[in-house]
């Protein structure tokens, strides 16, 4: 990917405002009942509830809120992966990091 697309950095304000209300939300019955569903958002593999984290599909720092419409279970894995990306982002990152060699000259393989 030649750089992320663009956003402009969220203000020191807002950042701080959307991590309260981050902390809200995680003690919220709604927050409980997406991590007692027991699957991450991006891998779709099973984890304990205690294994996911709080992922912004948005993330903060590029303006994001904390929000019910923003907000996903994630493994600790995916989360780090995906860091101030987007989701769309990260699905640009693992596309291109599967992409399949045009040539046997690119693969290596001189055995064709």
């Amino acid at each position: 990917m030649n750089g992320p697309l663009y956003f402009a950095p969220a203000s020191e304000a807002h950042q701080k405002k959307q991590k309260a209300k981050a902390r809200e939300l995680r003690a919220s019955q709604w927050w409980k009942n997406q991590l007692g569903k027991g699957l991450c958002y991006h891998c779709e593999r099973p984890f304990k509830p205690q294994d996911l984290t709080m992922d912004h599909l948005v993330p903060i720092a590029r303006g994001g809120v904390s929000d019910k419409s923003n907000c996903v279970p994630s493994c600790k894995e995916c989360n780090t992966k995906k860091g101030h990306k987007t989701r769309a982002e990260m699905a640009m990152d693992e596309l291109e990091q599967a992409k399949v060699p045009d040539s046997p000259a690119e693969s290596g393989d001189d055995d064709m």
